[in-house]
């Protein structure tokens, strides 16, 4: 097992390597069967280690391959960690991305350089394999910069494209910021307990839980200093609130990297690294409230700007946002074991919905923008069965004590554990994630189904009819449309392949090498709950976990909230049949009701479609913040200080000076003479003034 583990993992690396380095020679078609191949080998040694591990009984284990770094008492080696996470971890990653290969034999068809595009997907895969798999906290830390790099790849893949480019500079730059505290926080926790390796450091926590640094005059606590530091790494990684700019941006690469990106990969990193350090928050209990806060926050924060998002993927993009939240809070409350179910069947339907928004992308011609399409359903009947399948999921729909798909189980338990981590635990933050959760559930509800009300209901705006409407300027989007001119971002394409429609469209259905992984994922988005519920929060949890996950021996909150009132139970389906019922009235009883509220330009339109105005924010305070203090440096320090009283300065007073003694150079003999006679009068008087007449 070990070693086919370690095959496993290493596979995509090969996978990369091959198509990278010798994807011009062995061409197109060989590149994608090598990487697609290798993947799914990976996906094959992935579910065979957590089908074991779920009912075969296997312990965990680590594979030491090579040392990785030996300097003084920092020791790190090249490991292979599989436990309850990492087994989790491991299907997830390679599921997605192994339909997310397949996926891209269809939509990458038109591109030339797909050797290139599958070696950074498979480098992609092995990066967060290395990074799940991880034994300590250097590899951790490699993985993490691995994705990271492989993301600014694919991100601006399309680099002719100049807002692929800009976002894949802005998704690389802001997770910067993020590494910087994680790096800051590797550093604390090795100061704090001299190694880095977790199977060292998870038994010493407890006994240096008290554990102080003086600053300032002030006692921290030491493990709350490293786990707010790591958790902002985990805020750039997984886009939360203030780090999250980079994300819906990550939108102008093409839509299988969005799926590999937002739906089991890259952002889920943090989630993953903060339920994996279980240990430490459990003993840090500011850092857990800063991460519950931040999780709530972000959760509503995204919900509210992807109610007035026009673009297809920018939608799910914020819908992605949003589910962080509930995971990071969920984690903060103390509910590591529903944080990882959430993400685990979040990566199903979010995967699904993201590739069903590829094939729609794909059938409209590389159009993106839903206020151009509509009645779609019956021309793409596949493709919107299976949007359908993850919009259910997506919103958590499903009646208690009956079942529904798997947001419902995984979604309804976080709110759930917010509540009796509210009652039972006494949280304040606990009360404030279950108002927002809920909250954040009935707009998740409403953009969900709004996207698929304007996606393939409504009347239909790339007919001919449309088209003429929009000549005489009576199309109903066309005011809305002029308004976002400036943000929307370029068709889903390379500029090569991009269309120019001035014609009605054609949408068509996608083709089955497209469909096949959509009906995969659907699969998943409806069994995945019902399924691994008893495993993952039920009652085989401890049997599953085996204390890969460490609750303290005060922490009851998954099992009280087994425990909670029917209302609570029933709380989220209300919220959630409140948003549908709003996005069925705006939308579709009232058509064109939404449009005439959009052209009215308030407010709270303008503060949600302007998402918050962080990126002007950002604008202003660090960019122009940066350029201003640049120049402040550069003009006047070292233009006008450094240069002016220095070398400048010294050059213009020698210019000067000589200027002024060279014209004391006559030439004339009378002067000479008369300035020999001043030095021969003031040789007398010195020598008078000495030594006496």
């Amino acid at each position: 097992m070990q070693l086919l583990v370690t095959l496993g993992v290493f596979a995509p690396l090969l996978g990369a390597a091959i198509a990278g380095l010798f994807g011009r020679r062995i061409g197109n078609f060989a590149s994608q069967a090598v990487t697609t191949g290798l993947l799914f080998f990976s996906c094959f040694v992935a579910w065979t280690v957590f089908i074991q591990h779920t009912w075969g009984h296997m312990e965990a284990f680590t594979v030491q391959i090579a040392p990785f770094i030996n300097v003084g008492d920092f020791q790190s080696n090249w490991a292979i960690r599989i436990d309850a996470l990492s087994a989790v971890m491991l299907i997830v990653v390679t599921s997605v991305s192994s339909l997310v290969h397949l996926y891209s034999w269809g939509y990458m068809a038109e591109d030339d350089s797909r050797p290139r595009f599958f070696a950074y997907l498979s480098l992609f895969t092995f990066a967060m394999l290395a990074l799940v798999t991880a034994a300590d906290f250097m590899q951790l830390f490699f993985g993490w910069e691995g994705v990271g790099l492989a993301s600014y790849l694919l991100i601006g893949f399309w680099y002719k494209k100049p807002t692929a480019s800009a976002a894949a500079i802005k998704a690389f730059v802001v997770n910067r910021v993020g590494d910087f505290g994680f790096a800051l926080g590797i550093i604390t926790v090795f100061w704090m307990f001299g190694t880095i390796q977790f199977a060292e450091l998870f038994p010493m926590i407890a006994d240096r839980a008290g554990t102080g640094w003086e600053f300032l005059g002030h006692t921290w606590s030491a493990l709350d200093l490293a786990g707010a530091l790591l958790f902002v790494g985990a805020m750039g990684k997984s886009a939360q609130f203030f780090l999250h700019t980079w994300l819906p941006d990550a939108m102008e690469g093409p839509t299988p990297v969005s799926a590999l990106i937002h739906a089991a990969t890259m952002v889920t990193a943090g989630v993953y690294m903060v339920c994996l350090l279980s240990p430490i928050y459990e003993y840090a209990p500011t850092a857990s409230l800063l991460i519950a806060i931040t999780g709530a926050v972000t959760a509503l924060f995204a919900a509210t700007v992807g109610l007035m998002q026009n673009d297809i993927k920018r939608v799910i993009a914020y819908s992605t946002c949003s589910q962080l939240g509930y995971m990071f809070f969920a984690a903060g409350v103390g509910v590591y074991e529903s944080a990882m179910f959430h993400l685990f069947t979040h990566a199903f339907f979010k995967a699904l919905l993201f590739l069903g928004a590829g094939s729609v992308i794909h059938g409209m011609h590389h159009e993106q923008d839903m206020r151009k399409m509509g009645g779609l359903w019956k021309l793409l009947p596949v493709t919107y069965a299976v949007m359908l399948i993850g919009t259910i999921a997506i919103t958590g729909l499903g009646i208690p004590e009956i079942g529904g798909f798997a947001g419902f189980y995984s979604k309804d338990s976080i709110i759930e554990s917010a509540y009796a981590a509210a009652t039972t635990g006494h949280s304040a933050a606990g009360y404030f994630a279950f108002i927002v959760g809920l909250l954040a559930a009935a707009l998740t509800s409403y953009y969900s189904w709004r996207l698929i009300f304007m996606t393939f209901h409504n009347k239909p705006q790339w007919t001919e009819e449309a088209h003429a409407a929009h000549a005489h300027g009576h199309d109903d989007h066309a005011t809305d449309a002029q308004l976002e001119t400036h943000s929307e971002p370029l068709p889903d394409a390379h500029d090569d392949h991009a269309h120019d429609h001035h014609g009605p469209l054609h949408p068509h259905e996608s083709p089955w090498v497209m469909l096949v992984p959509l009906i995969l994922l659907s699969v998943g988005a409806v069994a995945a709950g019902f399924i691994f519920a008893p495993h993952f929060i039920g009652h085989h949890e401890n049997e599953f976990w085996r204390g890969a996950i460490f609750s303290g021996a005060g922490n009851h909150v998954l099992h009280d909230s087994h425990e909670v009132p029917k209302w609570v139970k029933w709380a989220p389906l209300v919220v959630t049949l409140i948003g549908a019922a709003f996005a069925l009235y705006y939308y579709v009883l009232r058509e064109g009701l939404a449009k005439r509220m959009a052209e009215a330009k308030g407010p709270l339109w303008t503060f949600l479609y302007n998402k918050w105005f962080f990126d002007e924010l950002y604008d202003v305070v660090f960019v122009r913040g940066a350029r201003a203090l640049g120049d402040l440096f550069w003009k006047v320090g070292d233009v006008k200080i450094i240069d002016g009283l220095g070398p400048n300065g010294a050059a213009w007073a020698s210019l000067k000076s000589a200027a002024r003694l060279g014209k004391i150079q006559s030439g004339y003999v009378y002067h000479y003479a008369f300035v020999m006679l001043l030095g021969v009068a003031g040789l007398l008087a010195f020598v008078i003034a000495t030594f006496g007449a």
